[in-house]
């Protein structure tokens, strides 16, 4: 495995470039709590990846333009990664991270039984991003992510779950806690704030 530990900071006024938060059954309310409380100037990237229905056209995007003062887009093929910009991962197709740090989409097989799947994209992150990357587990059913997040703490980066007490659905972020890789347990209201002193305030 590649050591990232010293990563180029793709925005260098900041400690973090990329947060990458992740959800499924439960997540809309979950994310309702918690974009709100991000300031306008949050400067970092996000990533965002639920479980989607593939057949259905996604208003993820729209549904998160409304809860934030972000700028909310469904990620496309080939795209760099810009400050203070939200990226959702589509329905049906797997969100990763290139090293060049622009988007890529793939259809490749389903893993933990989807597609997209958070493992595909945070381990994407962690090789590209290294210490510079915060992952987010939220509530959901399954054990997705936890593969991934491992992958963010091993390249030295930071990772939040949210307290499953407070989850809808306490699977996923229990999942991430039994990895042994979470830094924060937290209940979502509690996350942004976190957020923005890691990232703003150079992670102190």
């Amino acid at each position: 495995m590649t050591d990232l530990s010293s990563s180029v900071a793709l925005f260098p006024a900041l400690q973090f470039d990329l947060v990458t938060i992740v959800a499924s059954a439960g997540g809309i309310k979950a994310l309702a709590e918690l974009l709100p409380l991000l300031p306008a100037d949050f400067a970092a990237a996000l990533i965002i990846v639920m479980h989607l229905d593939p057949n259905t056209a996604s208003l993820l995007p729209q549904i998160l333009d409304r809860m934030t003062a972000l700028a909310v887009k469904d990620a496309e093929a080939g795209e760099a990664i810009k400050a203070q910009t939200i990226y959702t991962a589509p329905p049906d197709y797997h969100l990763l991270v290139k090293s060049d740090r622009t988007l890529h989409l793939t259809q490749t097989k389903k893993v933990n039984f989807t597609r997209p799947s958070a493992d595909c994209t945070l381990t994407s992150v962690a090789e590209c991003f290294g210490n510079r990357a915060i992952a987010v587990v939220l509530t959901g059913y399954g054990h997705d992510g936890a593969l991934g997040i491992r992958a963010i703490k091993q390249h030295g980066g930071r990772v939040i779950a949210q307290d499953p007490a407070t989850a809808a659905v306490a699977s996923m972020p229990q999942t991430a806690i039994d990895t042994g890789a979470v830094d924060w347990i937290l209940p979502i209201d509690q996350i942004p704030l976190t957020l923005v002193k890691l990232v703003q305030q150079n992670g102190e």
